[in-house]
């Protein structure tokens, strides 16, 4: 059985840190959800992407409109995250402040739903201050 703190940390390190789409897709069911509810129009994330196709395809669209990581990368000592399980054992939530090089901050929660050690369902809620 994968725990929450694997299946987070293979997460972080497809999409945040890797960029991979071809990974960050792998690690959900076929019929796998991306949701990022708070997302408008015109965003680079999609508010909701279904199946490993349509999240591959959509990240990969989100990652060719971001600035490159080297740009503003992620300042390790200034980011940290809690895992929070709950009575269901397979729903966890992630809190992250991320903290980018630059000054700027990002916080999120994210929502995950696993089945079979992968993620059935990601809701991410995110905002920069």
């Amino acid at each position: 059985m994968t725990n929450p703190q694997e299946i987070f940390q293979r997460y972080v390190h497809a999409g945040a840190m890797s960029r991979d789409p071809d990974a960050l897709a792998a690690l959900f069911t076929p019929d796998g959800v991306y949701e990022a509810p708070l997302a408008g129009d015109g965003d680079v994330f999609a508010r909701r992407l279904a199946g490993r196709d349509a999240i591959r395809a959509g990240m990969a669209a989100a990652y060719a409109r971001m600035p490159s990581a080297g740009d503003d990368p992620v300042d390790p000592a200034g980011t940290s995250f809690t895992l929070h399980t709950t009575g269901d054992p397979d729903v966890f939530v992630a809190e992250i402040d991320t903290a980018l090089r630059s000054g700027a901050r990002m916080s999120l929660v994210q929502i995950f739903r696993v089945r079979d050690g992968l993620i059935h369902h990601l809701r991410d809620y995110f905002a920069r201050f």
